[in-house]
């Protein structure tokens, strides 16, 4: 399909922001459940990450770490179904020329970092998906039962320093894509971040 416009489609845009948010609630949930005891109690009920904001309800009893694991992989698996849909709907879309005021250079960066931030918005839930595969408790989403766990130690810490990594990595370019597109808005004073926004 030919895109004619300087902005990027409707789809295109909320897709974007919907997982740019998931992914930085992944991170702060990551975070937040690296540190949860192995041995605190089980309840039935819990304060996400204590903010006070909204609690979820269980119907038995499940550890902290239980919660907040399989909560983390089942918001992995909604992850990467989103970029796989945004994937899709690139590949069918095409995107807006770059604006004539990017240097050369401007534009093979921001060439090779969005192919790059792709590859990584896959790796991280694919090798999270594989680590949970291979751990003895498998992969539940939101509840319901999907791949019963291997519980192959050897492949699932293998898979669980690449997640860390690859994560890591991600992080370090989704910061350095935050920081190119406030210097777009606040030193070039031009139009790349009102092209990915709904209004």
């Amino acid at each position: 399909m030919v895109q004619t416009s300087t902005r990027y489609t409707k789809t295109a845009i909320i897709l974007h922001w919907l997982i740019a948010i998931f992914i930085v609630a992944m991170f702060v949930l990551g975070w937040f459940m690296a540190d949860i005891p192995k041995d605190a109690p089980k309840q039935m009920a819990y304060d996400i990450l204590d903010l006070g904001i909204y609690t979820w309800q269980l119907t038995e009893e499940v550890s902290p770490r239980t919660f907040y694991f399989n909560l983390h992989k089942s918001l992995g698996i909604t992850i990467l179904a989103l970029i796989a849909i945004r994937i899709l709907w690139r590949i069918t879309h095409k995107p807006p020329a770059p604006l004539n005021s990017y240097t050369s250079t401007e534009r093979k960066v921001a060439t090779a970092t969005h192919h790059l931030l792709y590859l990584l918005m896959l790796a991280v839930p694919v090798t999270g998906l594989i680590m949970a595969i291979n751990s003895k408790y498998g992969v539940k989403w939101f509840g319901v039962d999907l791949i019963a766990g291997l519980d192959n130690k050897p492949v699932r810490e293998f898979f669980e320093c690449t997640h860390e990594l690859v994560g890591i990595v991600l992080l370090v370019l989704v910061g350095l894509h935050v920081v190119a597109a406030l210097k777009h808005k606040f030193i070039d004073k031009d139009e790349t971040m009102s092209r990915m926004s709904l209004k």
